[in-house]
């Protein structure tokens, strides 16, 4: 997938009145599909392929193995399923990515999306193979992702929310049975609170996804109202050193992926051309994805080298990021159709290698939050509460190395912060 500029709106997403169920999988996953694809049940044979990459949502490739289709064509005519993990939309908001998808199909960069149904939505499948963090460390393929990132954030434009503060439901702490920060769930004092967090900002953006997320932290216990209260003081301090810093983009904002782990990271086949240049990749599952800084999403895709057990040791080392970001710098402005001087385009690589460097701790503070609130709703075998700890130490491991008060207390750097740190 690429782009050469935005194509006609799509047309309304269908609705499919059905449920996928977790527990009864290939049958409600055989209803959605038929009810798409209703010539399908008489002709050729469906197959399920669960796909278990992500940590939140139910991946399933769906195909009809009509006889006579190569593998090829089998895939060509094949359906991704996916359906929402249990309790997610209170974090996330399933209007946008359907927003986001749309968007995004109009740069052709997003597979085209057939239908929504009650916990999910089914959308054509991409050929390749999904990435491993492994790959995400090959060269060719790292180069591959910073040019299609530079792609996403040069072309595709920052949409500020349609919604009526007044009307939107605020999903917030009753969910767990407990008081939200304000008396009504659809009280606008906190849609607003949530939507100027950051002054001057058009909303929904990476500061305002945090806001909402403080406030849907379970609050049940003493500790719990105090980890709440701490890190909404986080949230404040960093909206006023980093919102307003120059960067990218129209307002020093992109339309960011923001969750840019491997199991999103799509490889393509290689092409039948070949003076193709190199390695191509696509991105899936928007879920996430909102305005941001382009520093804040580059530095959390370099986070996901180390994978979801957060191999520190694994980390692009300076120069590693170095050359990605030159690569990334190049294809951004090639996007945007803007010559620049190597001088020039030097330059604009060592700015952004040193924002992404100032960012690097934002993105563990991002999915700590995000881990707290899925230790409590999330039915998925993983350890989030676990997982919160390492992302939040990653933060703090930050804060003390760039305030000076880790080197104060003659502790040890953290093996993150000492690879961060590492040349070569």
């Amino acid at each position: 997938m690429g782009t050469s500029g935005p194509k006609p709106d799509a047309s309304k997403v269908r609705f499919i009145p059905l449920t996928y169920n977790q527990a009864e999988s290939q049958t409600s996953a055989l209803r959605l599909i038929l009810a798409l694809r209703p010539e399908w049940e008489h002709d050729g044979k469906i197959e399920f392929i669960r796909f278990t990459d992500g940590i939140t949502n139910t991946l399933l490739k769906v195909v009809n193995k009509r006889p006579g289709l190569s593998t090829e064509e089998i895939d060509n005519e094949a359906v991704l399923l996916r359906a929402y993990g249990q309790g997610t939309d209170l974090i996330i908001d399933r209007e946008r990515e359907t927003q986001n998808h749309e968007l995004l199909m109009q740069y052709n960069l997003a597979p085209a999306l057939l239908a929504r149904f009650h916990n999910g939505m089914l959308y054509r499948f991409i050929r390749g193979n999904v990435s491993s963090p492994a790959d995400l460390r090959r060269e060719e393929i790292w180069r591959a992702v910073a040019r299609r990132l530079a792609e996403w954030h040069a072309v595709v434009p920052c949409l500020p929310s349609a919604r009526e503060p007044l009307s939107q439901e605020i999903n917030g702490s009753a969910n767990f049975d407990m008081p939200t920060p304000t008396p009504s769930r659809k009280d606008p004092a906190l849609q607003m609170a949530i939507d100027n967090v950051a002054p001057g900002k058009p909303a929904p953006n990476v500061w305002t996804v945090m806001q909402k997320w403080i406030y849907a932290l379970p609050i049940g216990t003493e500790a719990e109202k105090i980890r709440q209260a701490t890190l909404q003081k986080e949230l404040t301090r960093l909206v006023a050193e980093f919102s307003n810093r120059p960067g990218l983009g129209v307002n020093s904002l992109v339309f960011a992926h923001c969750d840019l782990l491997s199991g999103n990271v799509i490889i393509q086949p290689r092409s039948a051309d070949p003076t193709a240049a190199g390695e191509a990749v696509s991105f899936i599952d928007y879920e996430y994805a909102t305005p941001s800084p382009a520093a804040f999403d580059i530095s959390n895709h370099f986070a996901e080298w180390g994978g979801f057990d957060c191999e520190h040791h694994l980390l692009p080392t300076q120069s590693q990021r170095l050359d990605f970001i030159r690569e990334y710098i190049r294809s951004y402005f090639a996007h945007l159709g803007r010559d620049k001087s190597e001088v020039d385009e030097e330059a604009e690589t060592r700015r952004l290698f040193d924002e992404v460097d100032v960012f690097r701790g934002i993105p563990g503070f991002y999915w700590g939050i995000w881990a707290l609130i899925q230790a409590k709703i999330s039915q998925i075998d993983f350890d989030y509460a676990s997982y919160a700890e390492v992302r939040l130490g990653e933060y703090w491991a930050w804060r003390s190395e760039t305030d000076g008060s880790r080197a104060a207390s003659g502790k040890e750097m953290p093996l993150r912060e000492r690879r961060w740190a590492q040349e070569a």
